[in-house]
């Protein structure tokens, strides 16, 4: 992970508080497709299935999960947009 980006200079936020699995992964790739290449979303979220859901989201659709912090809630994601 080169890029030192800080969760608060996201380009876009997404509160996924509240949601459970699929929902937080659903609403991601919704807002994802909106987002030009290179663009960053910062997500919160508080179903444990993200620590997992996420990253796995990343790998298949080809963005970067720039940093994830899942060692307390509200778990924090900070995604940057690949080619898509």
């Amino acid at each position: 992970m080169s890029e030192t980006l800080s969760f608060e200079q996201a380009d876009y936020q997404l509160d996924a508080m509240g949601l459970r699995c699929p929902e937080p992964v659903m609403i991601i790739r919704l807002k994802v497709r909106k987002m030009a290449q290179g663009e960053t979303i910062y997500i919160t979220a508080d179903d444990p299935s993200t620590s997992r859901d996420i990253p796995s989201f990343c790998r298949f659709m080809q963005h970067t999960l720039l940093q994830a912090q899942t060692e307390h809630m509200p778990y924090q994601y900070l995604i940057k947009k690949g080619v898509s």
